[in-house]
């Protein structure tokens, strides 16, 4: 049955979508049943492209505690394919099925190639300034590229250099770094809250950038993302100019999200005073749940920091970042291994694991729900009638 909604719909690359956007959460928190769940709507399901292996027991065994490099990547290209495939198939020709990479990671291109040659609709690229994309994505024409930026300065930066390429985003998500969960927008910790962020700066601003750039606003939608957890905040954000809103976390805590039960409850437990902002290892800030094992970190980074003057290698082998605090040495990062530690929480275990969560308010507070009753809440207003009837 399909979810009627007065609000616009969506128009990305030709197709017509709901106007929701799921965002990309790694490690493996939002892999094909989820994507797939929310593209069979009619939404935008996303795919997270860093290291899938942990959710195919057949490669891990394969792989055992190997370090080669060559073939951790290998399997998780083969990952990243199945899941690709599998998303498409659960959609059944319906949505849309985005691969998100973070520039960040040393294996961005190759994830975007294979992302595209498995039949991915969209790339959505974060984490970094996106500037060689079109390049990336040359021979995949129609394949929708779309940037996740923060401010009116990186929107206008982007598209100067993909407009000498011939090319403009499809849609661009803008991410408040305030309220996202996970790695981002800016420099440090103390900028999140920088007003040059909020989406009644950056929303007006991109529409006028491309008026300036002779670009027609109307081609490129834009998505904010961050903070929006309610229908309310849905049709304000429509009325600043936005085509779409994106949301991470509460479809991360949906019953169809591809990570452990117990990660979806530590993040649709945790109360704000549990959220905090701290460095990554890739050298931005991110938003995580505090658990025994951040409290533990949070106790002896200082003493981490200082000792960390020299390049010590990567841990597990693969180097997973292009550029990692804990194994480069750079003492203004953060210290420890984020791609050990967010497949913990990808597996439950609340000891070892980071939870990367967004800072507000689930829509459903603490229950877990399906896919459809969320995007349907945040496109109508109307609750799960199990929820209205327990309030």
């Amino acid at each position: 049955m399909t979810i009627l909604s007065d609000l616009p719909p969506l128009r990305l690359r030709g197709r017509t979508l709901l106007p929701i956007v799921q965002g990309g959460m790694g490690v493996g928190v939002s892999a094909h049943r989820l994507a797939g769940s929310v593209a069979r709507q009619g939404a935008v399901g996303t795919i997270a492209s860093v290291d899938l292996r942990h959710l195919h027991p057949d490669l891990m065994e394969a792989l055992g505690k190997s370090r080669d490099k060559d073939a951790i990547n290998a399997a998780n290209l083969v990952a990243l394919d199945r899941e690709v495939r599998a998303a498409k198939a659960l959609a059944g020709g319906q949505g849309m099925i985005a691969v998100n990479v973070m520039r960040a990671v040393s294996q961005y291109a190759a994830y975007v190639r294979q992302a595209c040659e498995s039949g991915a609709d969209a790339i959505v690229m974060g984490a970094g300034l996106p500037l060689d994309l079109p390049d990336l994505t040359a021979d995949h024409p129609h394949v929708a590229l779309i940037p996740i930026l923060s401010d009116v300065r990186g929107i206008s930066l982007t598209l100067k250099k993909w407009q000498r390429k011939g090319r403009i985003p499809d849609a661009i998500v803008i991410e408040h770094p305030k309220h996202a969960g996970g790695h981002l927008g800016a420099a440090k910790p103390e900028d999140v809250g920088d007003a040059r962020f909020d989406f009644a700066t950056v929303i007006p601003g991109a529409l006028a950038t491309f008026r300036e750039m002779g670009i027609d606003p109307s081609r490129i939608p834009l998505i904010p993302a961050g903070g929006v957890n309610s229908h309310e905040k849905v049709r304000e954000v429509f009325a600043l100019g936005a085509s779409a809103v994106q949301l991470g976390t509460p479809f991360a805590v949906s019953a169809e999200g591809d990570a452990h039960d117990v990660f979806k409850q530590v993040l649709a437990e945790a109360q704000p005073e549990d959220i905090i902002t701290f460095m990554s290892t890739a050298g931005l800030p991110a938003r995580a749940v505090r658990t025994p094992w951040l409290e533990t970190y949070f106790r002896k980074v200082g003493r981490l920091q200082d000792k960390a003057k020299q390049v010590r290698g990567c841990t597990l082998g693969w180097d997973c970042l292009l550029q990692c605090g804990f194994r480069d040495g750079v003492s203004k990062f953060g210290q420890f291994c984020i791609d050990h530690h967010l497949a913990a929480a990808l597996r439950g275990d609340r000891q070892h694991g980071l939870f990367f969560r967004g800072a507000e308010r689930l829509p459903f507070g603490s229950a877990i729900r399906p896919v459809r009753e969320l995007i349907e809440y945040m496109l109508t207003g109307r609750m799960p009638v199990v929820l209205t009837a327990a309030a």
